[in-house]
């Protein structure tokens, strides 16, 4: 017998959920029935967002760490680049002083 694959969710189904659950009227049971996912799944959810969710901490979506990731990597390349030709620098003086 094989195993059911565990549903993924993306950060915008998550937050739209936990933003639904905390706006809704209907229990938190309820809004998970209506969404299909297991109540159990979006307390979880409502946990982890109401401790990231402040004035200095917003819930990021994955988009943007994406794009920070992107942009992180450039950066690491861009530095990389620049210690290599330093160090070549940093050779080729050392050598015409001898």
């Amino acid at each position: 017998m094989s195993r059911e694959k565990p549903n993924t969710y993306t950060a915008e189904f998550r937050a739209s959920a936990v933003k639904l659950a905390n706006e809704s009227d209907k229990s938190v049971a309820q809004v998970a029935l209506d969404l299909g996912i297991n109540v159990n799944t979006l307390h979880t959810w409502i946990g982890k967002y109401s401790r990231r969710q402040s004035p200095d901490n917003p819930v990021r979506t994955d988009d943007h760490l994406y794009d920070e990731l992107k942009r992180l990597k450039k950066e690491v390349a861009r530095l990389t680049e620049e210690r290599d030709l330093l160090k070549k620098a940093a050779a080729y003086f050392a050598k015409e002083q001898r």
